[in-house]
């Protein structure tokens, strides 16, 4: 039963039904969750293939918008197509998991703002080492294209333009990293000054909503590949 709310659900809410968070901050998020819902429900239906489940993301994403400290978000819709991606990508490692399939690349969920020295340590680390297997075997190209369309939720003409190629070529490069993801292909080496880069600009843009840093990122590594 999904418990995430419905505009009228919302509008009842803020009647006085619920004690905390302030009336004013819950009719806030509630609004930024409602308008954002359709885009996040296609999201994690895309990378799931099951409406069950991608209800069961949605509805758990609304839970994490809820203790959320708000206040610190700088684009909260970015936050929430990230916290919708990271969690439906980790339903999908889970399965994987289960049925002692190979493990590819994942993202990290989204920090807790409260969380310990330690677990941000840990996220930190798994960051780094899921960017480190994208550049490993994906193309910039494909890197590009992937983090953009799976990590944030971006539209292809979007990523069409970073690229600057044509939408349906964008398409191309998420389903090419896609496979290659899904295959065992030999790893190429990665630079340690260009890892650094990417995994605080992706780091940036999971948490504070710095999109346009990690745009510029991939799109220099997008210029430094040669031209096929």
């Amino acid at each position: 039963m999904n418990t995430y709310p419905t505009q009228a659900e919302g509008d009842r809410d803020l009647q006085g039904t619920s004690a905390c968070p302030a009336p004013d901050e819950l009719g806030d998020a509630v609004s930024v969750f409602i308008e954002a819902r359709p885009g996040l429900l296609k999201i994690a239906h895309q990378i799931l293939g099951d409406a069950g489940d991608a209800e069961d993301v949605i509805q758990e994403t609304w839970l994490r918008w809820q203790g959320t400290d708000r206040t610190v978000v700088l684009n909260p819709a970015a936050l929430l197509r990230t916290t919708t991606v990271r969690l439906a990508i980790n339903v999908v490692h889970s399965a994987r998991r289960r049925r002692e399939s190979s493990a590819s690349p994942w993202l990290p969920e989204s920090a807790d703002p409260q969380g310990t020295p330690e677990a941000v340590a840990e996220r930190q680390d798994a960051v780094e080492r899921a960017v480190l297997m994208l550049m490993e075997l994906l193309t910039p190209r494909q890197r590009t294209a992937y983090l953009l369309r799976e990590g944030f939720g971006y539209p292809y003409d979007r990523i069409s333009e970073i690229l600057r190629l044509s939408v349906v070529n964008a398409r191309q490069q998420v389903s090419r990293a896609q496979e290659r993801l899904s295959s065992d292909r030999r790893k190429q080496p990665v630079d340690s000054v260009a890892h650094r880069r990417l995994v605080q600009a992706f780091l940036a843009a999971a948490e504070f909503g710095d999109l346009a840093r990690l745009e510029d990122v991939l799109a220099s590594e997008v210029d430094l590949q040669p031209a096929r």
